[in-house]
């Protein structure tokens, strides 16, 4: 199931080499990011001739430096892919467990669970896959040379950036675990150690040289070299298990997409190791057993008993692709299991999470980040990638600028052993030498029946991503909205364990108490301007206008650095 089609490679390359000349797309296309500035800077790679996989590479890299809480060069994540032919692949970029990784290594002397070491610690740190998808992305599908796209990053590590009012909040709130790292610290406060203030400007000179590198040397410029060393460096200083050969051995793969279907169109998203793919098409699939439920409290209410069953199906089968059964998986993207799934959902009635049935995966850091691109022709990009935690583990390589994740958070911290508290012990996900850990992330393209792009979606939010993907595509698809009030629904959130109902402060106190009535137990999130909500999506619905596609760009509210930007010539 996993193996690469070369064929499908061939298609795509063919697509890809006719460039935006076709102009399909009202405009030229359009780039959606959680940063203005990085949209612009994939909207001037599309003026410029570049095709959606070239956009995302530069937006990609401009993130690391202008989004330093998820952008990144020292974390991973996935690539989603379609052509306008109708040709669809993915890249797995996705961190990977270091060569002395082992089952038990998040113990401590006594045997017993340190969050410390999984969470916050160089022992946190997995192999970063980011520069490697990038490079392996180009090299399929690119078709602007490599510099050029990295270039604009730099100049902006370079010559600085204006930080922010929510760059100044996110460096404040993380500052006492920063000031545990001189490198880390000499880069995110002012000179004299204090908080950078909005308007302040953030130089980055380390990692301008190490985006150079990674521009003259491709992925040799990150996983070999001068780049390999410092970082190897900081790994032995730290504690950590990341040696130079783990770099130089590290590899991002092409992998074929999960597909499904929904009211008529087909559904694109990415396998493991991700889940975000797998579970949206299963839940999407028992929502095909009811008729589109247009009274709120019932919707609601079904959408919370499709994500209960999702996120237990999650639990137990997903992992790292080595790891999964290709029986299972192929078994949860069927549409009859999801039938089976649905039979006994009662519309009027909330069911119980029952541990003994199985229990979720340790909880995922809201902070990731999304972007979503469309060029002239129609070929389409949906990317997610993090660091995990915002700001990662919070460490900076000395000398080289650059964040490195905590990622190794996500695996399954302890063989054997599961609770309601969100520890889990199941194979699938345990750490292994070289395995990629589970993840929620979600690019997502929607096609409709004639083969047009319809929707480039996906979200940060942690655990949340995949139901968050979920309410907005159904806004797109069932309810029929824009892009705008699609990602503006207040959502919901149900994750089989802890069993609650998560719910927006934006939603009606009338349907908080339905939902209650029904047997829900609700729980309130955001409201108090430190946590506004649930998750985050970029989102682009297109829709036909005569022979051509008109963008529409989703930019979440709950994003305050959000933009859409258009290629525009000067």
């Amino acid at each position: 199931m996993f193996r690469r089609h070369a064929a499908l490679a061939v298609l795509i390359l063919v697509q890809l080499a006719r460039g935006t000349s076709a102009q399909v797309v009202e405009g030229g296309g359009l780039d959606v990011a959680e940063n203005a500035t990085g949209a612009a800077v994939g909207a001037r790679v599309l003026a410029d001739g570049g095709n959606a996989v070239d956009a995302a590479i530069a937006t990609a890299f401009a993130l690391a430096v202008t989004r330093p809480s998820a952008g990144n060069i020292g974390g991973g994540g996935f690539l989603v892919f379609r052509g306008m032919d109708g040709t669809a692949t993915s890249f797995d970029f996705r961190e990977r467990a270091p060569a002395a990784a082992t089952e038990r290594m998040f113990l401590d002397e006594r045997g017993v669970y340190s969050p410390e070491r999984h969470h916050r610690s160089h022992l946190a740190v997995g192999v970063p896959g980011t520069v490697a998808g990038l490079w392996l992305a180009h090299r399929r599908l690119g078709s602007r040379p490599w510099a050029e796209l990295v270039a604009p990053a730099i100049a902006l590590a370079r010559d600085g950036i204006a930080v922010t009012p929510w760059l100044a909040a996110a460096l404040r709130e993380v500052r006492d675990d920063m000031a545990r790292y001189p490198a880390t610290r000499a880069i995110f406060s002012r000179p004299d150690g204090e908080p950078f203030a909005p308007g302040d400007v953030l130089r980055q000179p380390d990692l301008a040289a190490t985006l150079e590198r990674i521009r003259d040397r491709g992925a040799d410029g990150f996983y070999r070299g001068e780049t390999a060393r410092l970082l190897a460096a900081e790994m032995e200083r730290g504690g950590g298990l990341i040696t130079r050969a783990d770099l130089e051995s590290y590899a991002a793969v092409e992998r074929p997409c999960v597909t499904g279907r929904y009211r008529g169109n087909t559904i694109i998203g990415m396998g493991p190791p991700s889940s975000g793919g797998t579970v949206l098409i299963e839940m999407l699939g028992m929502l095909e057993s009811f008729p589109v439920e247009r009274e709120p409290a019932a919707r609601l209410h079904l959408l919370a008993e499709v994500m209960r069953r999702g996120f237990a199906d999650r639990a137990r089968v997903l992992g790292d692709p080595s790891a999964v059964d290709e029986d299972e998986l192929a078994r949860l993207l069927d549409p009859e299991h999801a039938r089976r799934r649905a039979a006994d959902i009662d519309p009027a009635r909330a069911s119980r999470s029952r541990i003994e049935d199985f229990s979720w995966t340790r909880g995922e850091s809201d902070e990731t980040t999304h972007f979503s691109v469309v060029d002239g022709a129609g070929n389409a990009v949906a990317l997610t990638y993090t660091l995990e935690y915002g700001f990662g583990s919070r460490i900076v390589v000395p000398g080289a600028g650059f964040l490195l994740n905590n990622e190794m958070g996500d695996f399954n911290p302890q063989p054997g052993h599961t609770d309601e508290r969100g520890l889990i012990g199941s194979a699938p996900n345990l750490v292994a030498p070289g395995k990629r850990m589970l993840s929620s992330m979600s690019p997502t393209i929607v096609v409709d029946s004639r083969g047009r792009p319809r929707a480039i979606l996906g979200a940060r939010g942690g655990r949340t991503i995949i139901n968050t993907v979920l309410q907005t595509l159904l806004g797109i698809v069932d309810l029929r909205l824009s892009a705008g009030d699609a990602v503006a629904l207040p959502r919901i959130h149900h994750q089989w364990f802890p069993d609650e109902l998560l719910v927006e402060s934006t939603l009606d106190e009338e349907l908080r108490r339905a939902l209650e009535a029904m047997g829900h137990r609700v729980r309130v999130r955001g409201g108090d301007g430190a946590n506004p909500g649930i998750g985050a999506v970029e989102c682009i619905r297109l829709r036909p206008s005569g022979r051509r596609l008109i963008a529409d760009p989703g930019v979440d509210p709950r994003s305050s650095e959000g933009g859409a930007a258009r290629p525009r010539r000067p």
